[in-house]
């Protein structure tokens, strides 16, 4: 049995920051004047892909060993030089010498994350109720998946070119996206992101008038059928805390491993 401990966290919260790597990448090849980076500052992955772009954060801090304010003062570094507020994804199980440093320096708590995960062991081939059909998205299938999320999130503050942001987050190292339709009409959409042998789900969502199908259950289900086939053995995603989506991961076996908190430091 896995439990929910400091190792799992480090896997958990690595590969997040993997992740974000991997779209820093994409972007700067991508759109090279928006000058996207990140960097490992021991152990903690900053990442910057605008001033505004909810991937501007770190991941991992705090969980290779105490923190000291001279790391802290590299990590907020990467972020000043940049023009960005200071955002911070920060597990519960990070070590207890960060919690007076970022008290001491002024940080928020923002926002909570209720963080799930399951073991990924064989199962049987999937089933979608009703006419629903999943498959993974292919190049001419681009601008429906930018639709279908479009439709799905609405507007969405602080996110810019919606399209552009689709464009590179389905096209990182790692990304599989996948569609759901029902009698020909694309409906629903998420991505599935491998990093090494942790399966991340995320970017669920469904039109409106489309919710209340079974697509989101149908994309969860695929999306761990082809983890398996790609050899991972862990799948994770985060929800708003007592949220539907919560309740619908833990639905299809997942266990909240612990809740993740954001916290920012504004520009002075």
């Amino acid at each position: 049995m896995l439990f929910a401990d400091l190792t799992l966290s480090r896997r958990l919260e690595n590969a997040e920051g993997q992740a974000g790597a991997a779209h820093a990448e994409t972007r700067r090849k991508r759109q090279p004047e928006l000058n996207s980076a990140w960097e490992n500052i021991d152990g903690t992955v900053a990442i910057y892909d605008g001033p505004e772009s909810p991937i501007t954060q770190t991941f991992a801090l705090g969980l290779s060993g105490p923190v000291t304010p001279v790391h802290l003062d590299r990590v907020e570094s990467f972020f000043r030089e940049r023009g960005a507020h200071v955002h911070h994804e920060i597990s519960p199980m990070a070590d207890e010498s960060l919690w007076p440093l970022l008290t001491k320096r002024g940080y928020t708590p923002i926002e909570f994350t209720s963080i799930l995960y399951r073991e990924l062991t064989e199962g049987a081939p999937t089933e979608y109720a009703g006419n629903l059909e999943v498959r993974p998205v292919e190049a001419r299938d681009t601008e429906t998946l930018i639709r279908v999320n479009q439709e799905g999130w609405g507007n969405v503050a602080g996110i810019g070119d919606f399209g552009d942001l689709v464009r590179t987050m389905s096209s990182a190292a790692g990304v599989r996206s996948l569609i759901a339709w029902s009698e020909g009409e694309p409906i629903a959409a998420a991505s599935l992101n491998i990093q090494g042998s942790i399966a991340l789900l995320a970017g669920a969502c469904t039109i409106p008038e489309a919710r209340g199908r079974g697509a989101q259950r149908a994309l969860l289900e695929a999306r761990l059928h082809l983890a398996r086939a790609l050899g991972c053995d862990v799948a994770c995603m985060g929800a708003q805390s007592g949220s539907g989506s919560q309740r619908n991961a833990e639905r299809a076996g997942f266990r909240i491993a612990y809740t993740r908190t954001k916290w920012q430091l504004n520009l002075p």
